[in-house]
């Protein structure tokens, strides 16, 4: 493939006489960890919408894999190998951690494969990621009785066992104590280059997306007003004005 894995151009999105995300472009080259940082409002949940199919862009184009998706449903999209994690965990709480993970082996070959029993080699790398998220251990544990850290590192377990090109992560250090973060830090850059998968994240905890961004692209009011790396960011006069109210 020639040129980024994803791209958006120009996208727009109002809801009435709102402008959301206003004529964003934005590249992600393969392999790369990239941050999507802005106070809140600036509208990166919602250019994260744009970009999975959750929101029609009322302009502009997405194009993921060499391909236009800015159309493609989100089932679609995330059958192609992009997928995306919620600030939210969407675990099934009644369920145990291994249910969860071989839920998600299935969700996306329809509602037959749902309710198939799981095949060997879906029971075999379900225990595998497990294992490699440190939660082998709770295997049988209900999802809805861990921790909400916990969860979100079910949730991202979950995300690969798709095998998917490319995660989009809304928050993922949000609700986590510091000593899983680490742990967080280590399992994406882990999924980033034993994995290969390429990665995409919004996060408000600075210190989080300084320490595991390639790159950073900042909105504010909708537009991008910088982008860069890490040192560059943390040294923008712009980025410094929009998060102290001065844009």
């Amino acid at each position: 493939m020639s040129g980024p894995i994803l791209s958006t151009e120009s996208v727009t999105k109002t809801f009435g006489g709102l402008t959301a995300v206003d004529a964003v472009d934005m590249e992600v080259e393969e392999g790369e960890i990239v941050g999507l940082i802005g106070p809140n409002g600036a509208g990166k949940s919602t250019l994260f919408n744009c970009i999975t199919g959750a929101l029609d862009a009322n302009e502009g184009t997405v194009r993921f894999d060499g391909e236009e998706i800015t159309d493609w449903t989100q089932d679609r999209i995330a059958r192609n190998g992009l997928l995306r994690m919620f600030q939210h965990t969407r675990v099934y709480g009644d369920m145990t951690v291994r249910e969860n993970m071989l839920v998600a082996a299935s969700e996306d070959d329809g509602l037959t494969n749902v309710l198939r029993p799981p095949s060997d080699a879906a029971r075999t790398k379900a225990d595998e990621l497990l294992a490699y998220i440190g939660l082998d251990g709770l295997a049988g544990v209900r999802a809805g009785r861990m921790s909400f850290g916990q969860q979100k590192l079910l949730e991202f377990g979950m995300g690969l066992m798709a095998d998917p090109q490319m995660l989009l992560m809304d928050e993922p250090a949000g609700g986590i104590n510091p000593s899983m973060l680490n742990k967080l830090i280590e399992y994406i850059r882990e999924a980033n280059t034993d994995r290969e998968v390429t990665i995409l994240l919004i996060e408000h905890n600075m210190e989080f997306v300084m320490e595991v961004a390639d790159r950073i692209y900042v909105l504010a009011h909708g537009e991008k007003i910088a982008e860069g790396t890490p040192e560059e960011i943390q040294n923008d006069q712009r980025v410094l004005d929009a998060y102290l109210g001065r844009e």
